[in-house]
């Protein structure tokens, strides 16, 4: 059985005011949300290790989820936020993908009061400067913007892109149409995957049933087939109207249909493809020390180093990890 992954999850340190797209009926998830609280639901679940995404739009919080992943060996990769439109991008994304938990971007178009920001010039040299960091770029729109993602997305064919939340289709009030059509035009392009996650938040908190969904995820799984669909949580958000747990029973038996190894695909297997993964215990010293590792597999060298076992190969490996309590790290 290969690994399960949860592809999406944030972790935050609650304030208001960062966190004002918090609206009432949203009080539960109004607090700090950590490691070990994820780490307990994941254990719980049965799940190996998670993708965590950035929940705000500052480049200290995408270096405080470097620290995380650092010091946490579950967490096997970050989406995280950097200013694309601006003229300090190359040299922030120099900087920060020299970290190899980096996996990706997100910038939350959804947002934006422009529903054409994903087209624009500026925004597009950003994203067009990822392959060479070898980042993927997360996805985060409604379904009302899909017309344009067909467009951003064409801009850009050597490019990985990941659809979050299977683009937000009116799940509340059973509308198909024209989500379905988009997404799987959408999904024609073989450089685009699709996270099963955020669907329970677009339903009804309170009235939705699994049978209400499943229209929905069948058509993410018509249309992306399991090779580019993964499992996703959206921690703790999902909490508002499911528990981690449930949720993973939810979309394990929608996937139990399928052969075991399209059932892993979308358990674990496509988000280890789409962000590049790497187990809990890669040997970190072979990988620095074999030019056929890929860079993103190699540690990053701007950290203390830690030395810890290397289950693979017998010796000692470098876990790069910041000399600062876990406490200090959490400070936002």
């Amino acid at each position: 059985m290969s690994e399960k992954i949860d592809a999406h999850h944030h972790f935050w340190r609650y304030n208001e005011r960062e966190y004002g797209w918090m609206a009432d009926g949203m009080e539960r998830i109004q607090r700090d949300f950590l490691p070990p609280d994820l780490e307990r639901e994941m254990a719980a679940a049965g799940v190996d290790g998670c993708v965590t995404v950035q929940a705000r739009q500052k480049l200290e919080e995408t270096e405080w989820l470097l620290g995380l992943a650092e010091a946490n060996d579950f967490i096997r990769g970050v989406v995280g936020w950097v200013p694309l439109v601006s003229t300090s991008v190359q040299a922030d994304l120099e900087r920060l993908a020299n970290n190899c938990y980096l996996k990706a971007v997100r910038h939350v178009l959804h947002d934006e009061p422009d529903d054409d920001y994903m087209l624009r010039d500026d925004f597009n040299r950003g994203v067009g400067l990822l392959k060479r960091f070898d980042l993927a770029y997360d996805i985060l729109v409604f379904e009302r913007h899909l017309p344009q993602v067909v467009k951003f997305v064409d801009r850009h064919p050597e490019q990985v892109f990941v659809v979050d939340h299977i683009a937000k289709p009116r799940i509340k009030d059973g509308v198909m149409s024209p989500w379905r059509q988009n997404i799987s035009e959408l999904a024609r392009r073989r450089n685009v995957y699709c996270k099963a996650s955020g669907m329970v938040t677009e339903a009804d908190w309170a009235g939705w049933t699994e049978e209400g969904l499943r229209p929905y995820f069948d058509a993410v799984l018509e249309a992306f087939g399991p090779e580019r669909l993964m499992f996703g949580s959206d921690w703790p958000v999902c909490t508002v109207a499911c528990e981690y747990g449930r949720w993973h029973r939810i979309v394990s038996e929608f996937a139990s249909a399928l052969s075991v190894p399209e059932e892993e695909r979308i358990l674990g297997g496509t988000a280890a493809e789409a962000y590049k993964l790497r187990g809990g215990h890669v040997c970190r010293l072979c990988s620095s020390l074999n030019p056929a590792v890929p860079n993103y597999a190699r540690p990053p060298n701007r950290r203390s180093p830690r030395m810890r076992s290397c289950c693979d190969c017998g010796g000692s490996v470098i876990a790069a990890r910041t000399s600062r309590p876990f406490a200090a790290q959490t400070r936002w």
